[in-house]
């Protein structure tokens, strides 16, 4: 009998090695859960096209909008666990645990997890004609003008949503929010004026920022952002202890064999480290994951944490998706 369980063991772990010497046979799918064009598509095809030169197999990147994202990741959860069907979410992935009353999936259930991928900057950014110049001037104008203020968003659980409830939490003042089915035509709207307010991902708002299509006046975490210098914090602004970033990550579905996991590891370590990658995350005013957090250990501990971290934010903001 212990003589069957040593072989047992054996052939699994000869089994285990052949698969990782063979993946990937065939093309491999990224579903991003949101519309293309936005910032979290925008980091997915970045790091894509470098996987894929790594993994040797041709990368697609499949954009699955709707439902502040659930629906690209409940088609994840569902897909068959070989590695050939992948997500790539951002903070959503844990706030939607509190957001969504019945979610069509567990998110520390259902899904093996590859690494974190980046942690973006948000900027808060008005229309190009708002009145206000400044970030102390412009908290003093939200508070006076309350639901006059059209803020728009990229719909329930997006970062622009999630954004937006800690900032009018943070000022105790309630502004009139309009969700958009995605994040460009949201950023459409705040450009041709027909909405005041946008707080969003630096991938999506550092081009129109320079080229002064929107009016810029914060960013949300502790330190300046190097391709945006001239932009102060939200907390050097007047807004103290504002700190926000939206983080992403690479998941499979769960049953993926370890091997995979381990094969698909390595391969985004490797693109996060590509200089191209690397430049291209630099301009859009972000920097990709170090190795050690793209890993399997790292995103399980970061969406375990955020989720907790979460979960009193949203029940006392009261905001639920369903």
């Amino acid at each position: 009998m212990k003589k069957t369980m040593i072989m047992a063991a054996a052939f699994a772990a000869m089994s285990g090695t052949a698969l990782a010497q063979s993946y990937p046979s065939q093309p491999i799918t990224i579903i991003v859960p949101f519309s293309a064009g936005g910032p979290t598509d925008t980091v997915t095809r970045l790091v894509a096209q470098a996987m894929s030169q790594d993994l040797g197999q041709q990368i697609v990147v499949e954009n699955v909008g709707g439902a502040g994202g659930t629906l690209g990741a409940a088609r994840v959860a569902q897909a068959g666990n070989d590695g050939y069907t992948l997500l790539l979410h951002h903070i959503g992935m844990a706030t939607s645990a509190t957001l969504y009353r019945q979610l069509p999936y567990n998110p520390l259930e259902d899904f093996a997890y590859v690494g974190l991928v980046t942690e973006v900057p948000m900027t808060i950014v008005g229309r190009a004609d708002l009145e206000v110049d400044t970030f102390e001037d412009l908290l003093a104008y939200v508070r006076e003008n309350g639901e006059d203020v059209m803020y728009a968003n990229a719909g329930i659980g997006a970062a622009s949503h999630l954004c937006g409830l800690l900032f009018m939490n943070a000022l105790d003042t309630q502004m009139t929010t309009i969700p958009y089915q995605g994040t460009g035509p949201a950023m459409t709207d705040l450009m041709g004026g027909q909405v005041d307010l946008l707080c969003d991902q630096t991938t999506n708002t550092t081009n129109q920022i320079r080229d002064g299509s929107v009016k810029a006046y914060a960013v949300t975490v502790p330190q300046r952002v190097e391709s945006l210098p001239d932009l102060p914090t939200a907390s050097e602004a007047g807004l103290a202890d504002f700190n926000v970033s939206i983080w992403h990550g690479l998941y499979a579905p769960a049953g993926t064999p370890d091997e995979v996991v381990e094969r698909l590891s390595q391969a985004l370590q490797v693109a996060l480290q590509d200089e191209t990658v690397a430049q291209r995350f630099a301009d859009l005013g972000t920097a990709p994951s170090p190795s050690e957090d793209a890993t399997s250990a790292a995103l399980q501990a970061k969406l375990e944490g955020e989720i907790e971290l979460w979960r009193p934010i949203i029940e006392e903001a009261g905001v639920y998706a369903n």
